[in-house]
């Protein structure tokens, strides 16, 4: 069902849903609006457990200002209202007290979206608004102002992130996409220097052409559909598990020699659907479906390596700060993570934006895993499971690193000790 297609209510419902379930608001805190095609305005409500929200407890505020519903508006209902008279093309207001974001907000710094082209590209240009008194006119003013310079994301200082969208969907997608960018930069500055893309390079991976021609699948095979349904599954675990994002994560699955499947562009992670899944067969797309934009580089891996039967390319924070400085991952924590993720080299980010033959060939026996500059993280596996299992270590081996007390505390697993695992693991 196309979300915007549901009644203003169940949108914030579910919304704040998503924001409170991933830890970017409080009890308290936050409040989203949406202003429909007749003017009015629904917002959630002042003094309600965000966690618990229901369609009943959303007010309406018609354009005249009177209110209807069982509460008092959100306090910040005069910044919604500045906004949308500024912004007209807007139809939808988030403003969340995510704690990445807060971060840099308390710190009078803006997260640069352009350590990964996906954030860049979601994100646009962000700005910085003065501190206000919270509820007041003047922060409304404030807000206002900065939102008519036509940015559709502003940072507060000393109070969050306000986001405007053309939807609230949209709206969303900017927050959660921002911070986990920001996540990501706060473990990054524990490694070293983050590098940021340029503007030709962001638009290398955005504007990347998927020209494949249409075709009528003849028949949806018994193992087809049972690919399809574990692909929804994981993606939709992965999602929970925050390692991917509303708009970020790909998954594809070898089917056979000359056919995979692989998760649309454009669609949303959590609501991802069978149907939404592309099946490409000699290198033709399914007729009526998008594929990601990196088609082409899971194409050629399968197509180098037929060992390989699944193959995903996320962006989960702990992994991806590697992934946006020069600091080399060390596998060799626990037993588990160097038996399951080997060695991860560092690839260039320009291999991951071209047709991927020279990426193809970074992966073998002894590199399964990948990062990628600015880009995240590739696994692969012989099946789906292989490849999300070495996602999920991945992460969590990045986690454990980030939080040691400095770099120089790692006590890697000894030579003697990886050779014992090597003969005992991957004999000849």
């Amino acid at each position: 069902m196309d979300f915007n297609l549901r009644h203003p209510r169940e949108q914030l419902v579910a919304i704040m849903q998503r924001i409170y379930d991933q830890d970017m608001t409080t009890l308290s805190g936050g409040n989203l609006s949406i202003r429909d095609e007749e003017g009015t305005i629904w917002i959630t409500p002042a003094g309600i457990d965000k966690g618990s929200l229901t369609p009943a407890d959303i007010i309406r505020v018609a354009p005249d200002g009177s209110v209807y519903g069982p509460h008092r508006p959100s306090s910040e209902l005069p910044f919604h209202r500045g906004i949308y008279a500024v912004r007209p093309d807007l139809r939808a207001v988030v403003h969340a007290h995510a704690p990445a974001l807060v971060t840099f907000s308390i710190a009078g710094q803006i997260p640069d979206p352009q350590i990964l082209p996906q954030a860049a590209e979601v994100c646009g240009p962000i700005r910085y608004a003065p501190y206000a008194m919270t509820g007041s006119e003047a922060l409304g003013v404030q807000i206002a102002q900065t939102f008519a310079t036509g940015v559709n994301i502003v940072m507060l200082e000393n109070h969050g992130v306000v986001i405007g969208g053309l939807s609230l969907l949209e709206a969303f997608k900017g927050l959660e996409t921002l911070e986990t960018c920001a996540r990501t930069l706060i473990h990054a500055r524990k490694l070293g220097a983050c590098r940021a893309l340029d503007e030709n390079q962001i638009r290398a991976y955005v504007h990347h052409p998927s020209d494949l021609e249409p075709f009528q699948p003849a028949h949806h095979s018994p193992l087809e559909r049972e690919f399809r349904r574990e692909m929804v599954e994981i993606v939709h675990r992965a999602y929970a598990r925050q390692l991917m994002t509303s708009t970020e994560g790909v998954v594809s699955v070898r089917v056979d020699e000359d056919r995979f499947l692989i998760t649309p562009k454009s669609v949303d992670r959590q609501a991802l659907a069978i149907e939404d899944i592309v099946l490409i067969e000699g290198g033709r797309r399914e007729e009526g479906l998008t594929p990601s934009r990196q088609v082409d580089l899971h194409s050629e891996i399968y197509r180098q390596h037929p060992e390989v039967g699944s193959i995903i390319t996320a962006q989960s924070p702990c992994a991806s700060a590697y992934a946006v400085t020069s600091v080399k991952f060390d596998s060799r924590t626990i037993p588990e993570s160097y038996i399951f993720l080997r060695e991860v080299p560092m690839l260039p980010y320009d291999l991951a934006v071209r047709a991927g033959s020279a990426l193809a060939r970074s992966i073998t026996d002894r590199s399964p895993v990948l990062l990628i500059e600015n880009f995240g993280t590739l696994t692969t596996g012989a099946n789906l499971l292989q490849a999300y299992d070495r996602l999920e270590v991945l992460e969590n081996t990045a986690r454990s690193l980030l939080q040691l007390p400095n770099p120089d505390a790692l006590k890697a697993i000894g030579e003697d000790e990886l050779r014992a695992i090597e003969r005992k693991f991957f004999k000849a």
